[in-house]
């Protein structure tokens, strides 16, 4: 009897899940190929501990300054954000070997344009969408069923100005993000002041305006990145040049954006020269967060999950230069500040009842890191 009992217990222990592998990612670092880097570098993260370890080069490619998945977790795409008439940008696909961690480069496509620095891959995993920052513009393509990348099949060349005399001559298209219902692709312009919604038709891989075509942030802010919030109801836009953040409610059925509020991320005695990074929203849905490259911080807002408006909670340190990009795991246990000028990454602890950040103490080293994104395994 006992011996039938403990045989019960192991076919029940081998059949269910492993409580381990929920907590288990691979971390990609894209980052700027200078001295101390050669490309995409991996880590493994265990969201238990919050434990980062390296393992080291995943693949040698050309200033791979932002990275992002397929939803198969099969494939990882990179921008190559180069400048000029002879190094035009390109976005490449690569097969990721998740028992290693090692990317295999499947092919290149031309960007159609110069600096492409944001990219992001619908639902569906049949279209990607690239922004041009150095030529502000939009391209997108057809993801093909083994992971690699057609040609161009959409394009969009952005035109005007704004206010900046010194950053906002012409366009420069920053990021993009793909609604919650995947019918749009949102184009952050920190050149033009707006944010540009996009029809979007992942089966041919096209974009058009949409109608209303853009919304427009403050004169001179600069929008940067951006983020849906989990709910789909709101959204934030980080505006480098002024260091601040714009709520927007979201009105998915039309593509519609209509501003909230715009709120500083630093504190209002300081005085010296910032540029906001990156933003996102807490898988909970309750915090938003933003770095600060000049104060060095992580500004923690509270949401108001029925007005969308942001509260400060605080800003937080990030022991290391110039914060260029971070990830909350998506646990939201866990947030990974990458310093593009101390060639550093920094772990935090993120507390699920108030949003706070405490650094756990890890400081792993890797060139320019500019771009975080985690690969759960399971």
């Amino acid at each position: 009897m006992e011996r039938m009992k403990a045989i019960c217990v192991l076919l029940a222990a081998l059949s269910a899940p492993c409580a381990w592998s929920a907590e288990q990612f691979l971390v990609y670092i894209g980052t700027y190929t200078r001295q101390k880097s050669k490309g995409i570098y991996v880590y493994r993260f265990d969201a238990g501990s919050g434990k980062l370890d390296p393992i080291g080069l995943a693949a040698e490619t050309a200033n791979p300054s932002f990275l992002a998945m397929h939803p198969s977790r099969k494939f990882l795409y990179a921008v190559g954000e180069m400048y000029g008439p002879q190094k035009g940008g390109a976005v490449s696909a690569f097969r990721i070997d998740a028992g290693t961690g090692q990317l295999t480069l499947l092919n290149s496509v031309s960007t159609r344009g110069a600096g492409p620095c944001h990219l992001m891959v619908d639902k569906t995993g049949k279209c990607l969408v690239a922004v041009n920052y150095g030529s502000g513009s939009v391209a997108s393509f057809p993801v093909k069923e083994d992971g690699s990348l057609g040609e161009a099949s959409g394009f969009v060349q952005h035109a005007g100005s704004s206010v900046d005399p010194k950053r906002q001559q012409g366009p420069h298209a920053h990021s993009v993000n793909v609604s919650p219902d995947n019918r749009f692709a949102v184009v952050a312009d920190l050149g033009l002041d707006q944010v540009l919604v996009y029809r979007l038709d992942p089966a041919k891989a096209m974009i058009e305006a949409n109608d209303p075509p853009f919304v427009k942030v403050n004169p001179g802010a600069g929008p940067r990145h951006f983020t849906f919030h989990p709910g789909g109801k709101f959204a934030y836009v980080i505006n480098e040049i002024k260091s601040t953040v714009t709520a927007f409610s979201w009105e998915a059925a039309r593509g519609a954006f209509k501003e909230i509020e715009t709120v500083s991320t630093l504190p209002q005695d300081f005085t010296g020269v910032n540029h906001t990074a990156e933003v996102q929203a807490h898988p909970s849905g309750r915090f938003l967060y933003g770095s600060n490259r000049g104060h060095n911080s992580i500004a923690v807002f509270a949401i108001d999950t029925r007005k969308g408006t942001l509260t400060p909670v605080e800003r937080v340190p990030t022991q290391g230069k110039t914060p260029r990009n971070f990830g909350i795991d998506p646990t939201g246990s866990w947030l990974i500040a990458a310093h593009q000028d101390s060639d550093s990454l920094v772990v935090f602890r993120i507390d699920k009842k108030t949003g706070k950040l405490t650094p756990t103490g890890q400081q792993l080293e890797v060139g320019a890191p500019v771009c975080v994104k985690f690969l759960p395994l399971k």
